[in-house]
């Protein structure tokens, strides 16, 4: 679905007004001559060049210079050249790899299960029931065929079709990148009766493979945790997860996909057994539909393998997913192109041969037809061909005129056979036509001409100077009033302001003509510059790269927005796509304290802000015969650990386990515990591989059998049936980092809690500042401590509309690019966008209502 991301301003453009009077004025540059072409050299034996001067300052161009990066390191030196990119698209990518190969076992029939989870540190797993990677010796390679696949670029079992006839995978490098991509990796096998495990960091190999139980069921278990020196600030989505797990779910009849967050513990479950006919339901299921059953084959052609679904609705919006081995390609390919002209060629070719629109003149395009349609396309075959390796758009020539020979025979048999439903879809593509004949003189008066003319957006637009439209930014802003202090208060270099006057015409509910004569809209258009519609978008003319909605936080302001958000998702669907369009993010709190002015976001940037606050002036002293003290800012490093410590323990609790019991299980080294296991009815933790094969093996001899090692997601099937892996806490690792961090700085962490109940501890450490000294008995008191300090004195200011706020505080809160946040309208599920701008601006009044009822109490931060 559409999902806002925090992002700041590009640096390319001016950012404050002062900046504009000390940027010099440009040189213009000299024409360079041009050169004589070179007389031809008689040809001479190598030589060994001298090495080219290095400039001052600088280093020698020679051999040593040309660096060769080998298999892992180039995937960490250039990641976009495997998963899109490193930011959140690029992040989910790597989900998707892994799933891909769950999805292959299923393809090939040897799979019907895949467990997702989102653990709280921000690691993910993937399970399946599958076979199993190999563990067995790489006889070429010399090494375990896990570590191969893992650890080694273009290794994998997809080449020879005998494994696998189709797959996802086609280069052998989708795993093999995602563990190069993370911080670390493990890897769980059960194959042969065995359970076997191995680690990995950052793509290289950091434990041996090892036997830690014994299991009857065969999987693989892939968890990894994205490399943050890679992926800033990243975190999963648990929409845009569940989203490709739907559509996988839909497109492998058969098959449960569970997802489970563990973070907000949230799960969903997809399993149908209807295939594409279920998916085009769910896609039609807030639409009334043409005809109650969805148009549908199934043929194969030349080792293609062809699937289609399809219904039409009264809706004004084509709804197309196109997919190949279950790999979504965003941006369509050969086997799209040939449904599209099949489609076409087929119903125009049933309206002649019926004479269904003797009356019409009007020739009906693509466009016309697909109108209301919501389709899904999936083609398989051996060796498809994409763009990149990130698969968005299929290139096999040969796949275009296979589609368009199973599309024009199954659609042109269904259509004579069922004569009524064929009428309703060509009354359909008629109306559709007539109304894109009326758009089309009322895109007329909406088309620019070049630059805006003068006399275009009399009193609406107050246009910026920059011409350079990569440096420009347009705020639709919420009324008059509002318009106003944006206008006041923008930067007038790069900053265009557009007020939108009252509510603005719900797009859902109205066919393209209506939606042109709407002069807001027609406004808007005029001042993006970029078309509207299939035929006449063209984002070469787009006046600014940066449209940002900028609305009240009120109901009203809310509803704006989504209008304005289902106008761009509806019409200029590529706007939303490219990532240029934004939504303006003013604070909710101005804090002032100690002559301090802080605006303050959310409840995080609240406790940073209070920490801060509390800790000026203070020195951290322990108590005792040789009393250490720590300065301001070794104290702040301090602080900081103790928040990430809290932070830690708070994901382990969060689990349902006992924090304090976690802690005093800790390992003679101090290792945190890895595992919560399930043995005899009794619950131990356990710190180690090494320590869950040594509790098999001793549970085995002790009651003389075999002992299976169970998963979280299994069922104990007896009292001493086996041993149950309650939780893996992938979580201690980090902590462990962060406690031991803060015993090198010489705090103990048997110091954290107070001991025991006792109430009357003996302080072990002072808060020292100049209104006096604060005793403590344990860290976590510290942190309290400063808290509570941050919290005086502290004046709150509650904003609830722009309108409220001066142009200095706009300026400085909303639209100053140093500072400001906006949220980045991204295209992460569109069937799940679909779906909700479906329900809440479409003609279905009870699927709104029961929206509303379902989701009514746990709204937040909502003003009325």
């Amino acid at each position: 679905m559409a999902r806002a991301t925090k992002k700041k301003a590009s640096k390319k453009r001016p950012t404050t007004k002062a900046a504009a009077a000390k940027k010099p004025a440009a040189k213009k540059k000299p024409t360079p001559k041009k050169a004589a072409a070179p007389k031809k050299a008689p040809k001479q034996p190598p030589v060994e060049e001298a090495p080219v001067a290095a400039p001052k300052g600088g280093k020698a161009y020679t051999a040593t210079s040309i660096q060769v990066l080998e298999g892992i390191e180039h995937v960490r030196k250039r990641p976009e050249m495997y998963v899109s990119d490193t930011g959140v698209t690029g992040l989910h990518h790597l989900v998707r790899e892994v799933v891909d190969n769950s999805i292959d076992e299923a393809m090939a029939g040897y799979c019907d299960r895949i467990d997702v989870r989102i653990h709280a540190d921000n690691s993910v797993s993937v399970h399946d029931n599958g076979r199993g990677i190999p563990v067995d010796m790489h006889q070429t390679v010399k090494k375990p065929a896990l570590e191969v696949v893992l650890t080694m670029l273009h290794a994998g079992g997809k080449f020879d079709h005998e494994s696998y006839k189709m797959s996802a995978g086609l280069h052998g490098v989708g795993v093999s990148c995602v563990n190069a991509l993370s911080e670390w990796l493990e890897a769980e096998v059960s194959v042969g009766g065995k359970v076997c495990k191995m680690r990995f960091e950052r793509g290289h190999t950091a434990s041996s493979l090892e036997e830690i139980g014994k299991r009857k069921r065969t999987g693989t278990k892939i968890t990894f945790k994205p490399d943050p020196q890679i992926f800033h600030d990243a975190a999963f989505s648990f929409d845009t997860l569940a989203g490709r797990l739907r559509e996988l779910a839909f497109l492998n009849a058969g098959v449960t996909i569970t997802v489970k967050d563990e973070r907000a513990d949230r799960e969903e479950q997809f399993h149908y057994t209807g295939g594409l006919v279920s998916f085009v339901e769910h896609l039609n299921k807030n639409r009334n539909a043409l005809h109650r059953k969805p148009i549908y084959f199934k043929s194969e052609r030349e080792d293609v393998e062809v699937e289609l679904a399809m219904q039409f609705s009264d809706a004004y919006q084509e709804t197309l997913y196109s997919f190949v081995n279950n790999i979504r390609t965003i941006f369509g390919g050969s086997h799209e192109s040939g449904f599209k002209s099949a489609l076409t060629r087929t119903i125009n070719y049933y309206i002649r041969s019926h004479n269904l629109a003797k009356s019409e003149k009007i020739s009906l395009t693509g466009e016309d037809v697909r109108e209301g349609l919501a389709a899904v396309l999936s083609v398989r075959l051996r060796d498809p061909k994409f763009e990149s390796q990130t698969k968005i758009r299929l290139t096999n020539p040969e796949v275009e005129g296979i589609v368009q020979q199973i599309v024009n025979d199954g659609l042109g048999a269904f259509l004579e056979e069922n004569p009524p439903i064929g009428r309703k879809i060509v009354e359909k593509a008629v109306v559709a036509a007539r109304a894109r004949e009326a758009a089309r003189k009322a895109r007329d008066l909406t088309r620019r001409k070049g630059a805006l003319e003068s006399g275009g957006l009399p009193g609406k637009l107050a246009d910026c100077a920059e011409k350079d439209p990569a440096l420009c930014e347009l705020y639709l802003v919420e009324g008059d009033s509002a318009g106003g202090s944006a206008k006041m208060g923008r930067d007038r270099r790069f900053q265009a302001i557009l007020p939108i006057r009252g509510k603005l015409l719900n797009v859902e509910k109205a066919q393209i003509d209506k939606v042109l004569k709407n002069e807001e809209i027609r406004t808007m258009i005029m001042a993006i510059g970029a078309g509207i519609g299939a035929e006449d978008f063209d984002i070469s003319k787009l006046r600014y790269h940066r449209i940002i909605i900028m609305t009240d936080a009120d109901v009203d302001g809310l509803h704006i927005r989504t209008l304005l958000l289902t106008f761009f998702f509806r019409h200029m669907k590529q706007l939303v796509e490219g990532g240029h369009i934004y939504i303006a993010k003013p604070p909710l709190y101005r804090l002032a304290a100690r002559k301090k002015e802080q605006y303050i976001e959310n409840e995080r940037d609240m406790d940073k802000f209070l920490l801060e606050s509390g800790a000026a002036g203070l020195q951290l002293r322990t108590v005792g015969k040789t009393p250490k003290t720590f300065s301001d800012a070794q104290f702040a490093a301090v602080l900081e650990l103790l928040v990430e410590i809290e932070a830690g323990l708070l994901l382990i609790a969060r689990k349902g386990i006992d924090v304090r019991r976690y802690l005093a299980a800790r390992g003679k080294g101090g290792e945190l515990p890895l595992y919560l296991v399930k043995i005899n009815g009794d619950e131990r933790f356990l710190t180690s591989d090494r320590e869950v094969a040594d509790l098999t093996k001793a549970e085995e001899k002790r009651r003389g059998r075999q002992l299976e090692l169970l998963t979280e997601d299994e069922e104990e099937e007896e009292a001493d049936g086996g041993i149950k892996i309650v939780a893996e806490l992938f979580e201690s690792r980090d902590l462990q980092k962060k406690i031991a961090a803060l015993e090198k700085k010489g705090l103990p962490f048997k110091h954290y809690y107070v001991n025991g109940d006792d109430k009357e501890q003996k302080p072990r450490y002072e808060l020292v500042s100049d209104d006096g000294e604060v005793k403590l008995a344990s860290l976590r008191e510290v942190v309290d401590a400063v808290r509570a300090l941050g919290r005086k004195g502290v004046t709150i200011q509650r904003f609830k509309g722009l309108g409220e706020m001066s142009e200095r505080q706009l300026w400085e809160t909303t639209m100053n690019p140093e500072v400001r946040t906006v949220m980045q309208v991204t295209l992460e599920d569109g069937i799940a966008a679909d779906e909700i701008f479906s329900v809440l601006m479409g003609t279905q009044v009870d699927l709104r209502k029961e929206f509303i009822e379902r989701y009514a109490l746990s709204v937040t931060d909502l003003d009325i």
